[in-house]
């Protein structure tokens, strides 16, 4: 709930519904969360054209659908602080349609049925394993999100083997004593928790300005920090886009070796 994490909230909201085509925003975070939007709705005069529902998390599942799981675990910071861990589901490997055929699998229901792994018996009496028309299961895509925190077990408990961990590092190495002050990370603490977590790649964000170009410190300093623990990190930046690549079952094994 600190200022800035949320006060682009309100501009936020109000935008998507001058944007339209809005039918509801759910928004999921810590307790008082919901006070503060209406309170902020209250005293800026703004009225949303579509319906908000504010969850109040606590520690466990928060969100869960047919593809992904939500979960949220406590960070260690000055004030109630969460970090987020989404994990996409495994699916089934590709069908393959053309053996099928060549085993004069009748089309229809059945298709679906060995598609999601089942075993079908068919009108001659043959049993048909899904597993057997069906490529290397696609191992789902997991992310981690540990917004402000010192160096603690519930962010390496959330990064566990994630495909990609964002980490907050404030503050460069050197100036741990201020980071251990404030409840904040150093590039180190955050590389030490994908390395912990056995994450496979690090993001790191949240940097305090005074690693601006031009000072003693900038922040191909932390970055460098960072890497010395952990090869695989890398910093955030503005509109930046990653795209988080499917890791299959025997990609996963090979790793795992």
């Amino acid at each position: 709930m600190h200022g800035d994490h949320i006060f682009g909230l309100m501009g936020l909201l109000a935008t998507c519904g001058l944007a339209g085509n809005v039918e509801r925003i759910d928004i999921y975070g810590p307790p008082g969360l919901n006070e503060y939007i209406q309170a902020a709705s209250r005293y800026s005069h703004t009225h949303f054209s579509y319906p908000i529902k504010v969850h109040a998390i606590r520690p466990g599942i928060i969100y869960e659908d047919d593809d992904f799981i939500v979960s949220c675990g406590n960070l260690h910071h000055r004030i109630t602080a969460f970090g987020y861990r989404v994990a996409e589901k495994d699916r089934t490997g590709r069908f393959d349609i053309e053996k099928a055929k060549a085993l004069q699998i009748p089309s229809g229901p059945i298709y679906g049925q060995l598609k999601r792994g089942e075993t079908v018996t068919l009108e001659d009496g043959r049993v048909i394993h899904g597993s057997q028309l069906c490529g290397p299961t696609e191992i789902g895509r997991k992310i981690a999100y540990c917004t402000d925190t010192v160096f603690c077990d519930g962010a390496v408990e959330l990064a566990k083997d994630v495909d990609v961990l964002i980490h907050e590092a404030t503050f460069a190495h050197q100036d741990a004593d201020m980071a251990f002050q404030r409840l904040h990370s150093t590039s180190t603490m955050a590389a030490q928790t994908a390395l912990a977590a056995g994450a496979h790649r690090l993001i790191m964000t949240h940097f305090s300005p005074r690693y601006a170009p031009g000072n003693n410190l900038e922040l191909k300093d932390l970055l460098q920090e960072a890497r010395a623990i952990f090869k695989n990190t890398d910093m955030a930046y503005d509109f930046m886009v990653h795209e988080v690549p499917r890791r299959r079952e025997v990609e996963l094994t090979k790793v795992s070796v």
